[in-house]
């Protein structure tokens, strides 16, 4: 990172192969820009970009600085879905549009509701919600209880999991990167949960993108 830096400053870069020239990169550290999609700039969409970066060669001391022309190959962009799983495999994340964003007319035929909208529900009305699975949290000091935190693309939903529920559903509660849940919504003093009766496990959804989370630390 620090020599693509000081490259960088010293004049912008022209394509995969003066990068890697100018900062002395390796062919597995341009395969990694590029499944982040940060060669996109100089290369374009990732299948573009990992053919760039395949084809940079280490030349000799003698040919440094000389540069190789090819023919351009046109290849076929991902799509979205396919360049949203590449990104959370990449980078356990997204600079695009969050993956729920893609399923929403689906959730919402089904009566979820995304996390900004529970604010205006009322307390103790049922609700349905779902999200990536982020966190999963058993506090020592809550008798069993299991906290999970779901992100969708306008924010947060946690949730609150008794232990008779966790037992029922401990699949779904425990293993799902994606979870559609049912239940009540809590809110007092600004602090909203929704207390889960029915859990699923959704992550078929997701098709190949692979969405970790942070559990019981």
């Amino acid at each position: 990172a620090a020599r693509i830096l000081a490259a960088r400053a010293a004049a912008p870069f022209e394509s995969v192969d003066d990068l890697a020239a100018r900062a002395g990169l390796g062919r597995r550290a341009l395969d990694a820009l590029a499944q982040a999609g940060a060669l996109q700039p100089l290369a374009g969409h990732r299948h573009a970009a990992r053919w760039a970066a395949a084809g940079v060669q280490r030349l000799d001391a003698v040919l440094r600085g000389a540069r190789l022309y090819e023919p351009r190959v046109d290849l076929p962009a991902p799509s979205e879905g396919q360049a949203l799983a590449a990104d959370y495999r990449a980078l356990g994340l997204t600079l695009g549009r969050h993956p729920l964003a893609l399923l929403r007319e689906r959730l919402r035929r089904i009566g979820v509701v995304t996390a900004a909208q529970l604010r205006g529900i009322a307390n103790g009305r049922s609700v349905r919600v779902a999200g990536i699975v982020t966190h999963r949290q058993r506090p020592g000091t809550a008798s069993g209880v299991v906290f999970v935190t779901l992100e969708d693309e306008t924010g947060n939903s946690n949730l609150v999991i008794w232990p008779r529920v966790l037992e029922q559903q401990r699949e779904a509660v425990l293993g799902a990167s994606l979870m559609l849940v049912r239940g009540e919504l809590q809110s007092e003093q600004d602090v909203i949960h929704v207390v889960a009766r029915k859990v699923q496990d959704c992550s078929p959804w997701l098709g190949s993108l692979q969405a970790g989370s942070r559990d019981f630390h």
